[in-house]
């Protein structure tokens, strides 16, 4: 067992508010249920936030930056050099996540967590690496225990500051060349499915490039055979420590400690794409209790990524065809999760309206 002093704590969603709530929800001036998931959001977030009025404050993305050694292996289409290049992107304004977060009004943190090429400027970035990339776990484990657990704690603090400046919505990006290739191996260790299963195009393999990946992570599973779980079966603390530290990034360690500072501050998480759900695999062993807090954004066209899902029993708000990470998919979500709230505190009761419900 990992000590609890290490990492935040996650209490279950206290559910005494639910019956307040759906009482709530079902008077509104409309047929029962004809919001849909919009009610269950609401619902959801009156249960997190503790209250009848739920609200969006300051929601907040965060993106972490990581390199990772098994890209020595050929397993990306790009060079290890364009993780520091899309981060000078993001810090300049001109990715896709600063396009969305404008447009969501998100506010947006950029976090070198561990990236390999130097940095020409750092203004904006949040510089906390654990190394310059992890190893190559082709050969070797990508970092040692100890590694990951100051990857999640520095996670965990990134979402302490947040919180301590009002945010209550989060969200977590990444950016890593060879990042589903990390991926993809914690998903087939942590959730008890063959690497085929997992494995998809990442950044635009070509056939033959796909192959290659899926050979190259097989030989890699092969090699670090520790920390193999049967389909189905609770995986420990421990063990998904062992799987991360064997398989995962920088990036991904600190995802899954923040995943649970933001349940721990009873933020609504909105839980983005393949990578960032392998993350939340990580933080869901530390702590089950975190996937209640979870909003799962959008189901990626990243091979693998509906099963995770499944995994989770998780409804995506959105099927948008993206496979892009940064974020990208949570941040779509952010206006959605405004439209739930509203609904809740500014439509009229049938009471209050004077209209008369069905059973009148």
């Amino acid at each position: 067992m990992i000590s609890s002093l290490v990492l935040p704590v996650v209490e279950p969603l206290d559910q005494t508010l639910r019956s307040t709530l759906q009482h709530l929800i079902d008077t509104k001036t409309k047929p029962p249920g004809s919001l849909g998931r919009l009610e269950t959001l609401a619902r959801q977030m009156g249960l997190i936030q503790r209250t009848t009025h739920p609200t969006v404050q300051r929601p907040a993305m965060i993106v972490f930056a990581g390199d990772h050694g098994i890209a020595q292996e050929g397993v990306s289409p790009y060079p290890q050099a364009v993780t520091a290049q899309m981060v000078a992107n993001f810090l300049a304004g001109g990715a896709a996540i600063n396009a969305l977060s404008r447009v969501a009004d998100i506010t947006l943190e950029v976090v070198n967590a561990g990236i390999a090429t130097p940095l020409p400027g750092t203004e904006g970035l949040v510089d906390i690496p654990i190394a310059a990339g992890t190893r190559n776990f082709a050969h070797e484990p990508a970092m040692t225990r100890d590694q990951a657990l100051a990857a999640m704690r520095a996670g965990a603090e990134r979402v302490r500051h947040h919180a301590a400046l009002g945010t209550n919505v989060i969200g977590f990006g990444e950016m890593g060349i060879a990042n589903t290739s990390a991926a993809a191996c914690l998903m087939s260790r942590l959730c008890g499915v063959p690497i085929d299963e997992c494995v998809g195009r990442g950044t635009g393999l070509d056939n033959a490039g796909l192959a290659k990946k899926r050979n190259v992570l097989a030989s890699a599973l092969a090699r670090h055979p520790q920390g193999a779980e049967a389909r189905g079966a609770i995986v420990s603390s421990a063990t998904a420590l062992d799987v991360l530290a064997t398989f995962g990034g920088f990036e991904i360690a600190m995802m899954a400690g923040a995943y649970l500072a933001a349940a721990e501050a009873r933020m609504t998480i909105l839980v983005d794409g393949f990578i960032a759900t392998s993350a939340l695999l990580v933080a869901d062993a530390f702590a089950p209790s975190v996937r209640e807090y979870c909003v799962f954004a959008h189901a990626s066209n990243e091979a693998g990524h509906r099963r995770m899902l499944d995994h989770f029993g998780g409804i995506p708000l959105l099927a948008l065809d993206m496979r892009l990470g940064e974020g990208t998919g949570a941040a779509l979500a952010v206006p959605l999760l405004r439209a739930a709230v509203a609904f809740l505190n500014e439509m009229a009761s049938f009471e209050s309206a004077g209209v008369a419900d069905r059973d009148a």
